[in-house]
């Protein structure tokens, strides 16, 4: 008979926001995990074994590309191409590609890809598209409604909202994650915690409103970011500058994210005077959280890559990335102006 037997691979607690995630999704299955990365561990488990070919964005989070490269000592090889450019992802593609796998938009320089063409490309060479969607969460982007396959969820960041816990997910076919997902659970045990998953549960009660009013926010300090002085550049999909603007807006549910990444003048110094001249932003690699974080790429999300890698996808010392939170933009500003001033 169906039922809860061990809570390793089953839960009623889990199991309600696996259902509810997976609704918001628009995927009629799920399978929480005990955090993101663990989320793609299963991935890369479930699905592929020695000999397969992975296509991967090079713009990804620096764990996911470590682990990634990984993965080849078991003979799963990985290509990394550019994020933006189909034709790349497409001529990277074999006979044994198994997986594409994507995030949009990038942590934390906020590339957008086409997921409904990288879609294509997978499903014309006989692979699976995975997008992980932690940045806009199910508010704003649903990837499934676009052709992808599965999608990957940091529960820890916007789907918690509150810093709480450390939590994952992997949304697709309820057949796929019942007949590869499970059994790898079953056997591995990367699995959510039943209180975890209740926070995450209670989290997703106020996922809407966070995302809409902290996007407002995040575009807020774009533009104002843009005005500023020691600021050389500014990423971010809601500015009419950003490369891919427009897909971003149509993908997105017309907002650009909560997530900010900007270059200041001085590069590594020059980054860190800011971001130590903060007493507002909270200075952590986490994001989503409802009060603002700010974190230099460089030496968090990147810093187990090498030098060469990080030039790769365009991470240099002067970066600065904010997530932003729910705090009156002005202070945010105020915030941000005490490093700035001194960098002019």
């Amino acid at each position: 008979e169906e039922a809860f037997v061990y809570s390793r691979f089953g839960n009623p607690t889990v199991t309600m926001m696996e259902r509810r995630l997976a609704a918001l999704e628009g995927s009629s299955g799920c399978i929480g995990t005990g955090s993101g990365m663990s989320a793609i561990l299963m991935l890369v488990m479930a699905l592929l074994k020695g000999g397969d070919h992975i296509v991967c964005s090079q713009s990804v989070f620096g764990s996911t590309i470590r682990l990634l490269q990984d993965f080849a000592k078991f003979g799963i090889e990985t290509s990394f191409v550019s994020q933006t450019d189909v034709g790349q992802w497409r001529a990277a593609m074999r006979p044994n590609t198994k997986l594409l796998f994507a995030e949009s938009p990038t942590n934390p320089l906020t590339e957008v890809c086409d997921i409904a063409a990288l879609a294509e490309v997978a499903h014309a060479g006989g692979a699976l598209l995975a997008v992980d969607n932690c940045f806009c969460s199910p508010a704003l982007q649903q990837p499934v409604k676009l052709g992808a396959d599965l999608v990957i969820h940091s529960g820890t960041k916007y789907l918690d909202g509150q810093g709480r816990v450390v939590a994952g997910a992997v949304c697709g076919p309820a057949e796929l994650i019942d007949a590869k997902f499970v059994p790898v659970m079953r056997s591995a045990g990367m699995s959510l915690s039943p209180f975890n998953a209740w926070v995450v549960l209670k989290g997703l009660e106020t996922l809407s409103v966070r995302m809409q009013a902290q996007s407002a926010r995040a575009s807020t300090l774009a533009r104002w970011l843009q005005e500023q002085p020691a600021v050389e550049r500014v990423y971010y999909p809601g500015l009419a500058s950003h490369p891919q603007h427009a897909l971003a807006m149509a993908q997105q549910s017309g907002c650009g994210g909560a997530v900010v990444s900007f270059v200041v003048k001085g590069e590594r110094a020059g980054a860190f005077a800011t971001i130590d001249a903060t007493r507002i932003c909270s200075i952590t690699a986490n994001l989503g959280d409802t009060k603002t974080t700010i974190t230099h790429p460089a030496s968090t999300s990147h810093g187990r890559l090498s030098e060469a890698q990080r030039q790769a996808a365009g991470i240099t010392q002067g970066l600065i990335r904010v997530a932003v939170g729910l705090e009156d933009i002005v202070d945010i500003q105020t915030d941000l102006q005490r490093g700035l001033a001194g960098l002019a």
